[in-house]
């Protein structure tokens, strides 16, 4: 679960095909209207109760520092900011923005994101090196971000219906019960094919997500960790990505949340980016 003026919310499967595309209102993907397994029912209400958690917060700002860590242990950080738009409903995703504000190399680099459903997210790149605009692929949301440990995809796989879900069980992590839920991408060029997340029965919250890459290894984990809580909405501070393959990191430290500051959807348009040049 990839929030900020920069790329970041909650923030990264190969396409499962043999899932059957469904309506996208909330009821249609509901997996008990689809005739599904307890499992999958159990999987998606939980996974359901922690997203809806987070309704209502209008937009959200925050500034952030990204941290990387390569494998000898070597640190290079940046600073950027991160805005998002909320959702209209569950038959559609969050609008996001990221613009980072140094170091030197990565200053102005921008990243607008429009979350769908099963449809190819919209994203855009802004380089300023380049000073133009470059469209993301579909089937290049894999690549890592800026050198980061986070994918493009990783910043709108937060959305409820992207997914099917199937009840693992319960696991003690880290002194809290979580609930055990494998999600499967239900869009199509995910780089993963397979998502497994630990959701607390506190504050039913994400607290790690374990992504497994095409061949179905094991490819990096996501740990989130110091949520606070803003009037009843809940925001991990800290997002830290390791990747089992390479044994890189990124981390990603928020600094405070700002809710309801007045953005609307013409903060998120292509043309925002036009005017970074």
């Amino acid at each position: 679960m990839l929030n900020l003026r920069l790329p970041l919310r909650k923030s990264a499967a190969s396409a499962l095909m043999m899932f059957v595309l469904v309506g996208a209102s909330a009821l249609a993907d509901d997996p008990a209207a689809r005739g599904e397994t307890p499992e999958a029912q159990k999987g998606y209400d939980i996974s359901a109760r922690a997203d809806r958690t987070d309704n209502g917060f209008g937009d959200s700002r925050v500034d952030a520092r990204m941290v990387l860590t390569n494998r000898a242990g070597q640190q290079t950080a940046r600073e950027f900011s991160f805005q998002t738009l909320e959702k209209e409903d569950e038959s559609v995703g969050d609008k996001s923005l990221v613009i980072f504000d140094s170091p030197r190399d990565v200053e102005g680099t921008a990243l607008l994101s429009h979350a769908k459903i099963l449809d190819p997210d919209d994203q855009w790149l802004y380089l300023p090196a380049l000073k133009r605009v470059k469209r993301i692929s579909s089937k290049n949301k894999s690549g890592a971000f800026v050198g980061s440990e986070f994918a493009f995809e990783d910043f709108t796989i937060s959305e409820l219906n992207k997914f099917t879900y199937s009840y693992v069980g319960e696991e003690d992590h880290d002194g809290m019960v979580t609930d055990v839920v494998d999600r499967f991408p239900r869009y199509e060029n995910s780089g993963y094919t397979k998502q497994k997340s630990w959701v607390d029965q506190d504050i039913y919250q994400v607290r790690k997500v374990e992504f497994y890459d095409r061949k179905g290894a094991l490819l990096k984990t996501l740990m989130l960790s110091d949520y606070r809580d803003y009037d009843g909405v809940w925001r991990a501070h800290s997002l830290k990505m390791v990747n089992a393959q390479n044994g890189k990191e990124t981390e990603l430290v928020y600094e405070e949340f700002s809710f309801n500051n007045g953005l609307d959807a013409n903060d998120f348009e292509q043309g925002v980016l036009s005017r970074l040049r």
